[in-house]
């Protein structure tokens, strides 16, 4: 492993950030001094203070440690997230330090690896969790760098062994090309992250170039009907592995797995929606292929207790349900509201979403407003900026406007700020209630939570 070969310190650079922090687990188990800055203080880097790590949360050089001070022994690891003019990062770069990109460590520490990468612009986190789980379960020797945090390991990072690592490849930025996959799949590549790619055909250019780096495409899954060479992935439609037979029972599917070599009858999974079960059956061919013992398949695959902020049930009785989910791109609303009206078919829905980015708003206005619209009642938070400042004419009630345009009910459909929130919640008449997206209103979640969890 060069990346930490004669290097006792590691400074993190973003590091409460969801991929940053797996990283920063592995360096803790790897028994290094970990250090970093992060903007904000979260339950995230609480977490991690506890497992050993020392964090700032001032942008200034006068809180670097004297354990950094030795550039022989330091590496320092940044998110793109953060901006090149942090005094922090811009301090260490000319300095002459050793400064790797979040990706660039990633692959380093993977390349002696058998390599797992999940690439997509939608499904990675889900994926690759049921994966690392599967492998973990199995008792196979792994590690898994996670975007969410898990139900079952309640962290971000599996760690059962070092032959095997499973990472999401991240598209942002082309960061999953300093990656060496030995099993890759894709699981879609819809357009987004225009801001860094500009349009769609550049996107479909670099998957197709993080699709040759896999040299044996028997060991590339994809969704059936992308322009991709491999093995095809599909439900209830024929492909190389598929889900045949689909069932729900008692708010779970039933299924049989079809692979190349042979069929697994009655597979259980629990996650609502056919993207989920989509997820599932490519992880499941993937654990195939890096040789998990297939008898130990179904139970590891029952035993999967999903990811935080992805179709999360955080209240289920009679009277409510209350789900926070993470989507925040047109395609992932759809699948959502495909998922929710599947489990609940007769009920009215209302979702609360934030927007996320004025970019990503800008470009799929329009998808926005048509996935939204499906819903019953719609609550609109201003979008989060997230690494972006504002784009003119780019907003939350442009957003709405659109909807309105196509939504039969207009008077369903509010603007909201985050401190009537609550309120607007509680008095919604849907017993469906979902809040939903990437940015700040996964924050919000818990405090509506324990004010509605003992409401009848």
């Amino acid at each position: 492993m060069k990346a930490l070969e004669n290097i006792h310190t590691i400074y993190f650079v973003g590091i409460g950030g969801i991929g940053m922090s797996a990283l920063a687990r592995f360096a803790i188990r790897k028994e290094l001094a970990v250090f970093g800055y992060d903007k904000t203080k979260t339950t995230l880097t609480q977490t991690l203070e506890k497992e050993g790590a020392c964090i700032s949360f001032v942008d200034n050089i006068s809180t670097l440690p004297q354990q950094i001070k030795n550039q022989e022994t330091t590496l320092v690891v940044f998110t793109p997230a953060i901006s090149l003019g942090n005094e922090i990062l811009r301090w260490f770069i000319e300095n002459d330090y050793r400064v790797m990109k979040r990706s660039e460590f990633l692959g380093e520490i993977t390349q002696d690896t058998l390599c797992l990468a999940v690439a997509g612009t939608h499904g990675k986190t889900t994926t690759s969790a049921i994966l690392g789980h599967v492998l973990a379960y199995c008792n196979m020797p792994v590690t898994a760098f996670l975007g969410g945090i898990t139900e079952n390991y309640k962290s971000n990072f599996i760690s059962n062994g070092t032959q095997i690592t499973v990472v999401e490849a991240d598209e942002f930025d082309r960061s999953f090309l300093t990656l060496k996959p030995d099993i890759a799949c894709i699981t879609s590549m819809d357009a987004d992250h225009l801001d860094i790619y500009g349009d769609a055909k550049a996107i479909e250019e670099s998957f197709l170039e993080f699709a040759n780096l896999v040299a044996n495409k028997s060991q590339l899954l994809y969704k059936k009907g992308l322009p991709l060479k491999g093995k095809s992935v599909a439900i209830a439609e024929t492909a190389d592995y598929q889900a045949q037979n689909i069932r729900v029972n008692n708010g779970a599917y039933v299924f049989d797995f079809k692979t190349p070599q042979l069929t697994l009858f009655n597979l259980e999974f629990s996650l609502p929606g056919h993207h989920n079960l989509h997820n599932a059956i490519t992880a499941l061919g993937m654990a195939i292929l890096a040789g998990a013992p297939i008898k130990s398949l179904p139970k590891a695959l029952l035993t999967f207790k999903g990811v935080e902020r992805r179709f999360t049930y955080k209240i289920k009785r009679d009277d409510l349900v209350l789900i926070d989910d993470y989507a925040h791109h047109p395609t992932e609303i759809d699948a959502l509201y495909q998922a929710v009206t599947e489990m609940y078919p007769d009920d009215e829905k209302l979702i609360v979403f934030q927007p996320h980015l004025f970019s990503r708003t800008k470009d799929f206005i329009d998808g926005f407003a048509e996935s939204l619209a499906q819903f019953n009642h719609i609550l609109l938070l201003d979008i989060y900026p997230a690494r972006e400042e504002p784009i003119q004419g780019v907003s939350s009630l442009w957003l709405l406007d659109k909807i309105k345009c196509i939504a039969k009910d207009v008077d369903k459909i509010a603007l909201i700020s985050k401190e009537s929130l609550l309120d607007k919640v509680r008095a919604s008449s849907c017993r469906i209630k979902l809040l939903v997206g990437a940015g700040d209103i996964g924050a919000e979640v818990l405090a509506i939570t324990k004010a509605l969890e003992y409401e009848n």
